[in-house]
């Protein structure tokens, strides 16, 4: 895995960085609410224009990639990353950062939906070691992301994002230099395929469940912050938990599980323990110890859920492997860009805790949407997935 060219250490790189992006302003929610006197129901916007774009976007870049090629496509969302995390870190108001995040949206979406395919085309080693390698960059960013963006929020609200933009102008120089031109034919997809996509009963229930799942996940992630009441190192650690947690259960976790399991029986039980893990939360959301082991838990819970969903997603359809993941991730997208900002809105009309009840009760409409579902989701149920499916499933699943 280790023995791979100077062009797969770029991208791998550039991958890092790319996911630490998903956690990177957790930690400093509070401390841009207090800067810049905004409400956190404002704060929580930071993830909605990210998400509502990337998922907006998701739909797009299918087209994009197949007609310009995935060094341009690449470069394009680097790019855009680094443009719109430095004029986040240089605004003056909390609408110019949600703005901001939205073009970062876009520009991650580009970039998370190229990457992997770059690195299996360059790697040495075969398929397996270059997918391996592209995990290991997968659970690094998720987990340190938080962890970055607690050490420099600690500083400044503005660090993380100045930090993210001078780490992304390195990978797109890296990739410049180091990644070499698109060669081999193009297959063009067609722009409405992700739309007709959904429109295959499997794949329409898997995008409606995990729409209700995204909201019980960003409920977790998003709106915790504030009623932990801790600074940026503490959110820092206590999601670095998280991310940690997220990705030892997508990699290695969900492969055994589906191994012995059917897809929609994993689906069926992990649901539930999420639901009983935010119903946890509610009634310890006053004691920040018990609430950082229900995140640290629910991360645990939540990295299967991600790649099963994401491994069903994959199974649910004969069309592309593309078309199919960039339609599902669209609607799951935007169950998470509802999400924060309705929480911090129930927080402030009933109670801290009413947020995770909503969270949980969520949860369990998904379960309902899988269980109501299973013969037209019986497509799912195949044997364990080849080694380089599984993985891509693993990416699409955490790229959130």
């Amino acid at each position: 895995m280790f023995h791979q060219s100077k062009q797969v250490w770029a991208v791998a790189f550039a991958s890092v960085v790319a996911f630490m992006g998903i956690g990177l302003v957790d930690p400093i929610l509070p401390a841009i609410a207090t800067a810049l006197k905004a409400s956190p129901t404002q704060t929580e916007l930071l993830f909605t224009s990210y998400l509502l774009v990337t998922g907006l976007a998701m739909l797009v870049t299918s087209w994009v990639s197949s007609r310009i090629g995935a060094k341009k496509t690449l470069l394009i969302g680097l790019a855009l990353i680094v443009l719109f995390a430095l004029a986040a870190a240089l605004s003056p108001d909390v609408l110019s950062v949600i703005s901001f995040r939205a073009g970062w949206g876009l520009g991650n979406a580009l970039f998370i939906s190229t990457a992997l395919a770059t690195i299996v085309g360059a790697a040495s080693g075969g398929t397996s070691s270059a997918i391996i390698l592209y995990e290991a960059a997968l659970g690094l960013g998720i987990a340190i992301g938080p962890l970055l963006g607690g050490l420099l929020g600690s500083v400044s609200w503005r660090a993380p994002f100045f930090g993210t933009s001078a780490l992304m102008a390195i990978a797109f120089v890296a990739i410049v230099v180091l990644l070499g031109k698109d060669t081999g034919p193009r297959t063009p997809v067609a722009f409405s395929a992700p739309f007709r996509a959904l429109a295959k009963p499997a794949l329409g229930l898997l995008a409606a469940a995990a729409f209700f799942y995204n909201i019980s996940f960003f409920v977790l992630l998003a709106y915790t912050p504030f009623p932990l009441g801790m600074n940026a190192i503490g959110l820092g650690l206590t999601f670095f938990g998280w991310g940690l947690g997220v990705a030892i259960t997508s990699v290695f976790v969900a492969p055994l599980l589906t191994a012995r399991l059917k897809r929609t029986t994993v689906l069926a039980i992990t649901l539930p323990a999420l639901a009983l893990d935010l119903v946890a939360a509610a009634f310890v959301v006053n004691t920040p110890a018990d609430l950082i082991v229900c995140v640290v838990v629910g991360g645990l819970v939540l990295g299967v859920l991600n790649t099963v969903f994401t491994e069903s997603v994959m199974e649910a359809t004969d069309l592309p492997r593309t078309v199919a993941s960039s339609a599902y991730s669209s609607v799951r997208f935007l169950g998470g860009a509802i999400a924060p900002p309705l929480a911090t809105l129930l927080a402030d009309t009933f109670t801290a805790a009413t947020p995770y009840f909503f969270a949980a009760a969520a949860a369990l409409v998904a379960t309902g949407v899988i269980l109501l579902g299973r013969r037209a989701l019986a497509v799912v149920n195949t044997g364990a997935e080849e080694r380089g499916v599984e993985a891509q499933a693993i990416t699409l699943g955490e790229a959130v």
